[in-house]
């Protein structure tokens, strides 16, 4: 079953149809590994001088968000690579990974080998046994004439006014937050008919299509393969009023081409990752990606449900770090909700992102959204937005009517953005919990649409009032929560506590991976429906801990996970 979450339309369908058949198996030659390294050691980089290896775009937003440069974001040691490329076979080196410390490899499994007893490789792991496939050529594009201006909202958003009025793009756009300003990253599987489409030339003509990156063939080229990436950056960026307009025409844009639509291997999961680095260091605000994992093409690398802990594969650590970087990490959540497997996929497990579902005009949700939890228990997805009959572009710059959370996901996108720019002081975390307490069922969230539909204009008004240092959490039967997570110095444990828990004092806890007791202190319920903990983390060492919060006696508890950097 392939993973990536793609309902196509009819013309991507077609440009499917056209292209080269999946091959079962390459030569061992053109096999692809990730190689990890044990550590950075005789790197030129240093974490004092990040302004060589990150823009000064990226260093405003990491200031901004009071997020440091680590050891983490340093480029990866170039002596390491100089040993890999001198291994006999020649070992071709696609690109390498700051984050996961380690370099995607062209070889032959002998030479995998050697590579591997190298002093400075602590492991590696198959991505593809195949090259990629053979490239699409781009469709025709028919004229769009430009329309009548148009008198009323409906009929500036052209098909496109359903969409944006479920979720309240129309009112932010009303209000002058289009997005501008702003810089969105999408990931996809090809943008065949973006650089000459008329409804997307108010991004070509002002200067804010500013990059595209192609991590599937390993150059610049985005403008073809499979026009997927078209129709979901259509719902943001496109702007032809009377005709159809996006949820954030104002904002500026990077492409990515990450996914093979012919395949599905893990070494998409890799082009994730190198774009999202590519993202950070280029000072990306929103990430909006429409692609998913679970199964592949050979099936012993198909991910198990116990791996979507939003911590092992690699798409999903590559969000976690991206979201670590002060980036909005925007995914859809999958279209498996009626399929034999109803989870989301990676990287729509990740900690401290926005996984999107999918509902219909009416707001009824998607038979095909994917359900969660994650592995660990959290709720997924985040929120949801309009998936049945989106309206998107086609490469050839017609509208047709799609399904799938891939659309949802962006609409969501670009309209976070546009919250953000109403609000540039606030944290990518900030703004995502803005957006979670204006969901539909916020209250009471759940598995099937996370904390509900999102609702842009009740986002705002929780904006507009002086910012708590922890924006509130409505439900009385909510999870703890941990905010921030990561954290880098205090934690505040959010507990909306059960009627019966009220008034009553509390123990709060937290606990090491190996469950040793941290820290802990008594605290007295107050006799709302949350109570905020402020625990000291400060001086705890980077890793993975428990915060846990009890009755006395034990005799119920409510825990999280959260992260120390």
């Amino acid at each position: 079953m392939k993973s990536s979450p793609l309902l196509l339309t009819l013309f991507g369908l077609l440009l499917s149809l056209l292209a080269s058949p999946v091959q079962a198996q390459g030569s061992d030659s053109e096999r692809r590994y990730f190689v990890f390294f044990k550590d950075k050691a005789g790197t030129p980089y240093s974490v004092s001088q990040p302004e060589a290896f990150l823009s000064a775009r990226a260093l405003a937003r990491r200031t901004r968000q009071g997020i440091a440069v680590r050891t983490r974001d340093l480029p990866v040691s170039p002596a390491y690579l100089a040993q890999v490329r001198a291994v006999s076979g020649a070992p071709r080196v696609l690109f390498t990974s700051r984050w996961l410390n380690g370099a995607v490899l062209v070889c032959d499994s002998l030479t995998l080998d050697a590579v591997a007893a190298l002093p400075a490789v602590a492991g590696s792991q198959l991505l593809s046994l195949r090259p990629p496939s053979a490239v699409v050529p781009a469709p025709a594009v028919v004229p769009t004439p430009v329309p009548a201006a148009p008198t009323t909202p409906r009929g500036r958003y052209g098909r496109a006014f359903a969409q944006n009025q479920l979720i309240g793009a129309v009112a932010l756009q009303q209000a002058g937050f289009a997005g501008q300003g702003m810089q969105i990253a999408v990931f996809d599987a090809g943008f065949p008919g973006v650089d000459q489409i008329t409804s997307l030339q108010n991004l070509r003509a002002p200067g804010r299509l500013l990059s595209t990156r192609n991590f599937v063939d390993g150059n610049r080229q985005v403008f073809l393969r499979n026009g997927h990436g078209t129709a979901c950056l259509s719902t943001m960026a496109a702007e032809l009023p009377g005709y159809y307009v996006g949820t954030a025409p104002g904002a500026s844009y990077h492409l990515c081409l990450t996914e093979d639509a012919t395949s599905e291997a893990p070494v998409e999961e890799a082009n994730w990752l190198a774009a999202a680095e590519y993202a950070d260091s280029v000072g990306v605000d929103v990430i909006s990606s429409s692609v998913g994992y679970t199964a592949f093409d050979l099936p012993r690398l198909s991910h198990r449900y116990a791996e979507l802990d939003g911590r092992t594969t690699i798409a999903s650590r590559a969000a976690l770090g991206a979201a670590r970087a002060g980036m909005l990490v925007v995914v859809s959540a999958g279209n498996d909700g009626n399929q034999s497997w109803r989870y989301i996929s990676a990287p729509a497990d990740a900690d401290s992102i926005l996984t999107v579902g999918a509902v219909d005009s009416l707001r009824n949700r998607a038979g095909f959204s994917s359900y969660g939890p994650t592995a660990d228990g959290r709720i997924k997805p985040t929120l949801a937005a309009m998936g049945v009959a989106s309206a998107v572009l086609t490469p050839s710059g017609g509208i047709v009517r799609g399904n799938g959370t891939s659309y949802a996901c962006p609409e969501l996108a670009g309209l976070a953005a546009a919250l953000w720019q109403a609000n540039p002081a606030l944290t990518a975390q900030q703004v995502l919990l803005a957006l979670r307490n204006s969901g539909s069922q916020a209250p009471n969230p759940d598995n099937s649409l996370g904390y509900g539909i999102v609702d842009g204009v009740r986002a705002l008004s929780l904006l507009q009032a002086p910012l708590a240092a922890v924006p509130p959490v409505a439900a009385a039967d909510e999870e703890l929560r941990v905010f921030p997570n990561p954290s880098q110095g205090q934690a505040l444990l959010l507990l909306a506590l059960p009627l019966s828990w009220r008034g009553q004092a509390l123990r709060a806890e937290v606990f090491d991976e190996r469950g040793r007791l941290v820290t802990g202190q008594r605290v007295a319920a107050g006799g709302g429906a949350t109570v905020a903990l402020s625990l000291p983390v400060g001086g705890l060492a980077p890793g993975v801990y428990v915060a846990r919060v009890r009755l006395p006696g034990g005799k119920s508890a409510r825990s999280a996970r959260f992260v120390v950097e």
